[in-house]
């Protein structure tokens, strides 16, 4: 089957491959575009894994003002060369996490960053409402443990569904952006604000 131009252009926009990967991701899928994506996803993942040892000493922060100014977000994203730094996809993907910090209010980047004494505080109060709605004693400590996932998945921003396509989450997006770049790419850290945070009424 003959791949054509629209097909590549159609899956380049897509998966942010290239040109050339995406003709023979196609190729390898007999045309078949769903299997085309999935190939290139794969691949993807593969080289985040070969690139996770690299350092990422270059990068940008980005900052973000929402609501007319009642939200504000800075987020620093890194990268191993300052050429990165000032692509196009990079900046956009720092824009892209800044804008789903302020709307979705991410409290760690990842969830080895959440300290011991939340997630027991998290288990102790899931263990009690288990118990309150009468679950199972024998099946608490799955429900708990579910429990305790399902937080996770709130507060982590790598954990969190993209707020424009919430069949992926931001670490696929991570993932995807370091397989078609090619370098080592690192959320290292953000901070929100709210207007009156913190304030005693």
């Amino acid at each position: 089957m003959a791949i054509t131009t629209e097909q590549i252009k159609e899956l380049r926009e897509a998966t942010g491959a290239g040109i050339l990967e995406c003709r023979k991701a196609l190729e390898q899928a007999g045309g078949d575009y769903q299997k085309a994506v999935d190939h290139l996803r794969e691949k993807g993942l593969a080289k985040a894994a070969k690139r996770a040892d690299k350092q990422a000493k270059e990068g940008m922060l980005e900052l973000y003002s929402h609501g007319n100014g009642r939200v504000g977000v800075m987020v620093e994203v890194n990268c191993e060369t300052d050429f990165v730094a000032r692509s196009e996809a990079f900046r956009s993907f720092a824009h892209e996490l800044a804008l789903q910090i302020a709307a979705a209010a991410p409290r760690y980047v990842k969830a080895d960053d959440i300290p011991a004494e939340v997630l027991e505080r998290e288990r102790q109060i899931g263990r009690v409402r288990a118990l309150e709605e009468g679950k199972p004693a024998n099946m608490v400590d799955k429900i708990v443990d579910g429990r305790l996932e399902k937080f996770k998945d709130e507060v982590c921003l790598l954990r969190q569904p993209y707020i424009r396509d919430e069949s992926v989450t931001i670490e696929k997006m991570l993932n995807q952006l370091v397989g078609s770049i090619g370098e080592n790419i690192i959320i290292r850290r953000f901070q929100r604000w709210e207007v009156g945070e913190g304030l005693n009424d």
